[in-house]
């Protein structure tokens, strides 16, 4: 069992952003708006893109949800 000060540090690490927010706020006493997710460019064969498109609205999935899996996945847990 993780001690609190071990918790606080691994948030921390995976989540640096809502401490800021969270000081932002004690600065300011509003919410910053911000956002986990961010917009990708990428280059990608279109037969696949087309494919991947049309089973992902065939199945009710989310493109970028299953792309980010597949990163994770890929990462390992390495970075993250």
């Amino acid at each position: 069992m993780q001690s609190l000060g071990e918790a606080a540090a691994e948030a921390l690490r995976k989540h640096p952003e809502i401490f800021s927010a969270l000081e932002e706020y004690e600065r300011t006493k509003k919410i910053p708006k911000f956002s986990y997710r961010k917009r990708l460019d990428i280059t990608i064969n279109q037969n696949i893109l087309s494919a991947f498109k049309k089973h992902c609205i065939e199945k009710g999935l989310n493109m970028s949800r299953i792309i980010e899996k597949h990163m994770k996945d890929e990462l390992q847990n390495k970075y993250l």
